[in-house]
Order: C-alpha cells, then sequence, then structure tokens
C-alpha cells in the first residue's frame, strides 16, 4: 500500500467528498458535481481509493527529487560563480551572465532559487513595495519627449580613484529606450551643455524635454520666479533651438528615467566591473558602443506610433550654430581700457577688422562645452587675449568631429 504524506487541505476535501459518496451519504452525481468532475470519474476513483488508500490524490513525485533538477555538478559551478564573481547580481542579469560568460544556460527562476539558497538575495515577499499615486500615459511617438537627469554613485566602484561619478542620461518618454549617457564632470552648465551638444549630432532636436527643478535648469530664487522672462542658460538655449523645456513637480513625475537610474545602478556598475573599466573617458566609449545598444535591443519598446520628431541639424548647424547656442552666454559692459572682467580674470580686447567699438558698450562672453571662449560685439566676433599676471584656466576649443563618438 502507498505510504500517505501529509496531504494539502484542497486533497483533504477532496478525500472527504469522496468518504462521503463511500458511506452513501451523498449520490455519485452529487459527488460529481461537488469536485467538478464527471461521474465516471467518481466511480474510477472510489475503486483506487479502496484499493490504494487515500494517498492516490497526491502526486507520484511528491517526496522525491524532481527529474528536471540540474546535476549536483553543475549546480556546483553555479554557486560557486555567484559567490565569487556574482554576488550582487539579481537572477535575471546573473543568468544572462552565465550563459554569455561560462556556458551555462539555466532560467532565471533556477538561478533565484540557487541564489536564496546561498543568501544572496531576499523573497520577494519581504521587498518594501513601492505605491505609484498616479501613471502618466507615455507619448506615442519616438523623439517627442526626452527625460533627463544626472546621478552620483559610485559607478566606477572605486576603481581609477574615482569614488563618485556623475552619470547625466536621456530617455524617451515613448519606448523608455536609452537616447543617450555619459558621464560628466558635475551637473552643471557646461557639462549638460555639451551633453546636448552630443545628443543633438547623434539624434537631433527633440520636441520637448522633461526634467528636475536643478538649479543648472530652473530659477529657483523668488525673484526669477516672479519674471517669467528669466532663463537659466540650458532654458535660454532649449528656446533658442525649438526645444520645449518642462519642469516636473515632484522626482515620481520623472519615474522612467528615476526607475532607469536604478537599473543601471545594477547593471551599468556591474559592467563597468566585468570589464575592468577606470575612467570617465572608456566608459563613455563602452556606453555609446556597446552598453546602450545591447540594452535598448533588449529592454526599449516599440512606440504607440511609428515616426521621429527630432529636428536632425546640418552639419554646419551642428559645427558653426549650435555651439554657440549650447555653451554659457554671459553679458558685459566694455570698460574705457577696452577691458572686460570674466571670472576673477581681466580680457583686453584687441582691434578686429571690419567691427568699430566704443567703450561702454555691450559684449557677450561665450564660454563653450570645451571651456575655449569666445567675444561677441553686436553679433561680430571680436579678438581678445588675457591680460598677463590675469591667467585663464581655459581649454582650447576642440574640433567638430569630437562631438560624437568615432
Amino acid at each position: 500500500m502507498q505510504k500517505t504524506l501529509p496531504m494539502s487541505l484542497q486533497q483533504l476535501s477532496h478525500l472527504d467528498v469522496l468518504r462521503q459518496a463511500e458511506r452513501k451519504d451523498i449520490t455519485h452525481l452529487q459527488a460529481a458535481d461537488l469536485l467538478k468532475v464527471n461521474e465516471k470519474t467518481i466511480r474510477r476513483q472510489l475503486i483506487v481509493l479502496d484499493d490504494e488508500g487515500p494517498g492516490f490524490l497526491q502526486h507520484g513525485l511528491k517526496g522525491r527529487m524532481s527529474n528536471n533538477r540540474i546535476p549536483k555538478k553543475e549546480e556546483e559551478t553555479i554557486e560557486s560563480l555567484l559567490r565569487d564573481k556574482y554576488p550582487d547580481f539579481g537572477s535575471t542579469f546573473a543568468c544572462e551572465k552565465l550563459e554569455e560568460l561560462h556556458g551555462i544556460d539555466r532560467d532565471p527562476k533556477t538561478i533565484r532559487r540557487i541564489q536564496l539558497h546561498l543568501g544572496l538575495c531576499v523573497s520577494r515577499r519581504h521587498k518594501e513595495t513601492v505605491r505609484h499615486l498616479q501613471k502618466r500615459k507615455p507619448r506615442s511617438v519616438f523623439g517627442e519627449l526626452a527625460q533627463f537627469d544626472g546621478s552620483y554613485h559610485n559607478w566606477f566602484e572605486g576603481r581609477g580613484g574615482i569614488l563618485e561619478a556623475c552619470l547625466l542620461l536621456a530617455v524617451d518618454d515613448a519606448t523608455s529606450g536609452i537616447l543617450y549617457a555619459e558621464f560628466a564632470q558635475h551637473e552643471g552648465v557646461l557639462p549638460v551643455m555639451d551633453f546636448w551638444l552630443r545628443y543633438a549630432g547623434i539624434h537631433g532636436i527633440a520636441r520637448a524635454v522633461y526634467l528636475d527643478r536643478f538649479s543648472t535648469y530652473s530659477m529657483n530664487h523668488k525673484l526669477a520666479k516672479e519674471n517669467p522672462d528669466t532663463l537659466t542658460q540650458f532654458e535660454r538655449a532649449s528656446k533658442e533651438v525649438g526645444m520645449e523645456v518642462i519642469h516636473a513637480q515632484s522626482p515620481q513625475a520623472k519615474g522612467r528615467v528615476e526607475n532607469k537610474f536604478g537599473t543601471l545602478q545594477d547593471r551599468l556598475v556591474k559592467e563597468l566591473r566585468l570589464r575592468n573599466i577606470t575612467t570617465t573617458k572608456e566608459a563613455n566609449i563602452f556606453l555609446f558602443k556597446a552598453f546602450i545598444p545591447a540594452y535598448n535591443k533588449k529592454f526599449a519598446k516599440q512606440a504607440e506610433k511609428k515616426g521621429n520628431l527630432h529636428r536632425k541639424p546640418s552639419t554646419a548647424e551642428l559645427t558653426d550654430i549650435l555651439p554657440y547656442i549650447f555653451c554659457r552666454k554671459d553679458p558685459r559692459v566694455i570698460r574705457n581700457d577696452f577691458t572686460i572682467s570674466y571670472k576673477n580674470a581681466w580680457l583686453q580686447i584687441l582691434p578686429t577688422p571690419r567691427l568699430a567699438m566704443r567703450p561702454k558698450e555691450d559684449a557677450f562672453v561665450y564660454e563653450l562645452p570645451d571651456q575655449s571662449l569666445r567675444i561677441f560685439i553686436r553679433g561680430k566676433q571680436a579678438n581678445f587675449r588675457s591680460i598677463e599676471g590675469q591667467p585663464l584656466q581655459l581649454k582650447p576649443s576642440r574640433t567638430p568631429a569630437t562631438l560624437v563618438y568615432s
């Protein structure tokens, strides 16, 4: 007779109905209705119950090792790899790397079971759930809205002496794909301008950009808020190229880019570790050439409608116009000795062919993303030099070819 193992409540309820039918407390037809089977099945189960006992209700493999269980040696290999190389990887990501780098093809559920056994992850039931108060419908066309933000994080895990780096990221609202990402020194005006200049070289000008109220993007002091015409450098540049700026009222409002940072702080950190990347330059090339295309192929979705709302600039616009828009523009007044001050230094304006100038006239200092300087008077570029004893820590202008990674 088959040994009876502990039965579930559902199996005990099924057995109780069969016992009632066996005692003729209910008819076979009533038992069939209660168990949602036909009367023939009830008669067959009563015969088996009499011959084998209630154990027949349990699956024949209960209490035995699964036929699909992976070999012990392979499981030990997986355990060793998870402990030594992928201790903080999620089950899906670890599964991908085991197949890609070690030729081990197992599903994420199997990997998660091993991780739980090793104590490398926490059961989902113990994780804190996040409530979304309201979900905004994504835009329907690629390039209609780009969500943008920066994240300071220990991306390099201390390699190369980098304890914290800033990753600038743009995400397409319609597809949730990464439009562009690069590591920068900080989330200030010039790094952000450089980001959007490179972005224009890759995709063009987006219809709109959605970002927070960080000081680079929004005037936050009281007097500026009272004057709607007061713009930040980034708002001014966006207006000049025809890109609408939309400010989010909370971090949750731009959830797509915030969630993307959460994913990247898991996946990108480990990809950089696996490749032993130690500099932001190497990381930016890896992002552009390998990580972003692979990530979008795997995770980006199809937009609701076909099309691309980016405005593609011409080569002349990209090299001769946009660098003078995506930059810092500061007004100055020419002094009697034809000098102007900029960043605690003095600049001497020199005679310039076909440009007449006079003291007290307005001039604009353009600081380009590469930190080179230009001075414009009435829209014409003026010659200048820094006055001796007042050095400026500025870099030479880069060539247009470096606007996009090659």
